[in-house]
Order: structure tokens, then C-alpha cells, then sequence
């Protein structure tokens, strides 16, 4: 069911930590039709599209007042304290993440300053189609609040009846998003890179979404739009040994297995054979009870497991997959995590679920995947804010640094650098 691949040499390893994932630049062929029409039609277009890949025929592309104040009464009390209680955590560790002023003194005189400012506008896309994700309108919208941006909206694909998932609705207003738009797809990426009559330009776009929203937000990105992330499919590395639950692992395995047919599930481990036998037939056993069986069967065909002889080769190889989600299940797991430089997202311990980050431990997960883990950061605070410096010079200070700036002016062969210093200087 699930290839296991048995103490490769290391100059396999590259191909090993391959993702099954396709080139976003060749869906701008059907990414740029779409949007060119959703900029030189608008709202007319965006309408199209919805009735075209949604089956929705909207009257309107705004989720109204009485939409949203009604959504919480749609839900079960369970449900509702549940997404509460997540927004709780999540707004703890964001809130915590909040940048203070720096103000150094390099030199007598002289003052630099670095101060965050909030990004102007900013658009945030939420699946809904077979898996409604509002836990990413928590993810998305909380610290966006917590950054200060002015602008927040919001867009999710709507059901064929026009109506949004009450859970989207309330885990946003939550957030304190009340711009909500229903539109999917391409269409969606296009409205707020290229703005409507109905939905505003955006600065920078945020969420995941299936590979055509991929590929829009690329195509957007070339065309002067930032984005949160170069995404692809989900990812989880399981690093395990021994001493590891192998119903523990599978359910870890198939809980990544069950976003779509093109998710990867690796496990990485030292433990011997009897670790890799017990978790295969997990696999086999636990998979057959998932109503998603199907679509995690076909990721598991993508997936893999891989013995190495040691853990120190294990962690090795685990820096060289640099994965999206990352759950050690060892004996001495902090020391493991320690070791590791290239992840999104660790999980330390037997105990720590990828589920717990994903809705309600507090951290983010909308993270980087196909291996940017080793340039880039997940999402968080400082995703929605701008860092600018402030420099102020006293008299005194642009003497002393006169003495640096001019030498080095000169051998760069930059005279006006020197000149706009020395036309000071000798006012002084």
C-alpha cells in the first residue's frame, strides 16, 4: 500500500524528498483568461465563473449583515465553544508575537529605529468546498486583526444555494472580519489582486486552496500582488523510533492523507522493522474506517517510509525534506527538535498531534511547503506588518560619522555621497 523504502545510501535522498506536486506556470493558461476577464468585467465576470464552477447563481457577491449574525445559531453549542475557544489560543500566541519598537544608539548622535506598520489591505482565501476550512479564517484573520490592518475581506467559495458555511461565517466575524464575499476558485484570487466594483484591491493575499488557486496566486504575484506563500500540497513528516505508538503514527499519517489525493504522509525512522510492519498494518486497518478513504489512499500512494540506521542520519534527512509539518515521536524528542533547522511546524512528543496545530493549539497552519521550510517562515504576526527603519543624526553625530562615510564614499567612486556630508559639515 505504501512504499517503504529500506536504508538508502544518501546520494538517494534528493530524490526521496521530492514532493508529487505540479507546476503552477503551467495552469497560467487557464489562470489568465480568467482573470484578464474578472479585470475588464468585474463583478459581471466574477458572477459567471460562480454559476460556471460553483453552481451558485448569486445575486449578490457580499455576505449581508443578517448572513453572518445568523450563522452562530446554525451551529451546535459544541461546535461554537470549540471554534471560541481555538480563537482564544490562537489570539494568545499571535498577540504574543507582537513587535516592540527597537531604538539603538550606533554612535554618539546618531539614532536608528525599526517600527512595524500594518499592511494597508489585505485579502484572505478560505476553501469551502469538500472540506469548509474556518479553522483558516481563525489562522488568517486573527493576527491580520492583532497587526492593525485597516482593510480585512475575505472570500469562500459559496454552496450551489448561494449560502456561505455557517462555521466560515462565525469563525470570521470571531476574527473581526465582516468583508466576506462569495466567490471561489481563480475568480477569487483575480477580484482582489485586480480589485471590482464590488471587492477592493488588496495589498498581499493570503490561504491555500487547491492547485488552481496555486497557480492564481502565482500568476497575481507575477503581476505585482504579495502572497503569503509559494504553497503546495499539505505535507507530514513523521520522525519516529522505537519507542513510538504505531497506531499514533498511522492516525498522524492519515490525518495529513485525508486533505487531498495529492498529500504526502512520510515516515522517517531508526526503529527497526517491527516499528514499520506495526504501523503498516495501522495503516490498513485505521484507513478503512475514514469516510475520506479514498482521497487518503491516493495521497498514501504518494507517501512513503523510509528506515534509516541511525537517528542522527534520520534527523539528517529530515533537514534535507525540510517538511511542512513535522511530528517527532522519540524517546528523547527534545533534543531531536533541537536539531532540527528546516521545518514549518514541530510537534514534540507522543502526545502532540499535527491536529493540534492545525485548529487549536494556538501556532499557525498555513505554512510553508514543497520544502521552502528551509527559506521561509509560516504565517504569523509579522506576515501582516511592514518593518520600516527610522534614522536621526545630531550635529555631533554627522561629525563622527563624516569620517566613516567619506573615506568609503570616495572608493566607491560615489562623489555626491560625499558631497551631500561634506556640504553639512562645513556649515557646522
Amino acid at each position: 500500500m505504501i512504499p517503504v523504502i529500506m536504508r538508502p545510501p544518501r546520494e538517494e535522498w534528493g530524490q526521496l524528498a521530492q514532493r508529487p506536486v505540479s507546476d503552477p506556470h503551467a495552469l497560467f493558461d487557464v489562470v489568465r483568461p480568467v482573470v484578464e476577464d474578472v479585470e475588464r468585467y468585474g463583478d459581471a465576470a466574477i458572477l459567471r465563473y460562480e454559476m460556471r464552477f460553483d453552481g451558485a447563481m448569486l445575486e449578490s457577491l457580499a455576505v449581508s449583515e443578517a448572513e453572518i449574525e445568523a450563522a452562530g445559531a446554525q451551529l451546535s453549542p459544541v461546535l461554537r465553544q470549540a471554534i471560541i475557544s481555538a480563537g482564544n489560543n490562537i489570539y494568545k500566541f499571535h498577540k504574543a508575537q507582537k513587535f516592540e519598537e527597537i531604538r539603538v544608539e550606533t554612535s554618539p548622535g546618531v539614532v536608528c529605529r525599526q517600527k512595524a506598520v500594518p499592511l494597508r489591505s489585505v485579502g484572505l482565501y478560505i476553501p469551502g468546498g469538500t472540506a469548509p476550512l474556518f479553522s483558516t479564517a481563525l489562522m488568517l484573520a486573527t493576527p491580520a486583526r492583532i497587526a492593525g490592518c485597516p482593510e480585512i475581506i475575505l472570500c469562500t467559495p459559496p454552496q450551489r444555494d448561494g449560502s456561505v458555511h455557517p462555521a466560515i461565517l462565525f469563525a470570521a466575524a470571531l476574527s473581526g472580519v465582516n468583508n466576506i464575499y462569495k466567490m471561489g476558485g481563480i475568480q477569487a484570487i483575480a477580484a482582489m489582486a485586480c480589485g471590482t466594483q464590488t471587492i477592493p484591491k488588496v495589498d498581499k493575499i493570503f490561504g491555500p486552496g487547491n492547485q488552481y488557486v496555486a497557480a492564481a496566486k502565482e500568476f497575481v504575484n507575477l503581476r505585482g500582488t504579495a502572497i503569503d506563500l509559494h504553497a503546495g500540497p499539505s505535507e507530514v513528516e513523521i520522525l519516529a523510533d522505537d519507542s513510538a505508538n504505531p497506531a499514533f503514527v498511522a492516525a498522524d499519517m492519515l490525518s495529513q492523507a485525508e486533505h487531498g489525493p495529492d498529500s504526502q504522509a512520510i515516515l522517517v525512522t531508526a526503529g527497526g522493522d517491527v516499528i514499520i510492519e506495526r504501523v503498516i498494518a495501522e495503516l490498513s486497518e485505521q484507513l478503512e474506517a475514514l469516510p475520506r478513504k479514498e482521497t487518503a489512499r491516493k495521497a498514501i500512494g504518494n507517501s512513503r517510509i523510509i528506515a534509516l540506521d541511525n537517528m542522527s542520519e534520520a534527523i539528517d534527512f529530515t533537514n534535507l525534506y525540510a517538511p511542512e509539518h513535522l511530528i517527532i515521536q522519540t524517546r528523547d524528542y527534545r533534543a531531536a527538535g533541537e536539531q532540527i533547522l528546516n521545518a514549518g511546524s514541530i510537534f514534540l512528543g507522543h502526545y502532540t498531534p499535527e491536529s493540534a496545530g492545525d485548529y487549536a493549539s494556538g501556532a499557525n497552519h498555513t505554512l510553508p511547503t514543497n520544502g521552502h521550510a528551509r527559506t521561509c517562515s509560516g504565517v504569523n504576526f509579522d506576515s501582516f506588518v511592514r518593518k520600516i527603519t527610522l534614522q536621526e543624526i545630531t550635529q555631533e553625530g554627522l561629525r563622527i560619522l563624516a569620517d566613516v562615510i567619506n573615506p568609503m564614499s570616495t572608493a566607491e567612486q560615489l562623489d555626491a555621497h560625499r558631497n551631500a556630508v561634506t556640504i553639512r559639515t562645513n556649515m557646522l
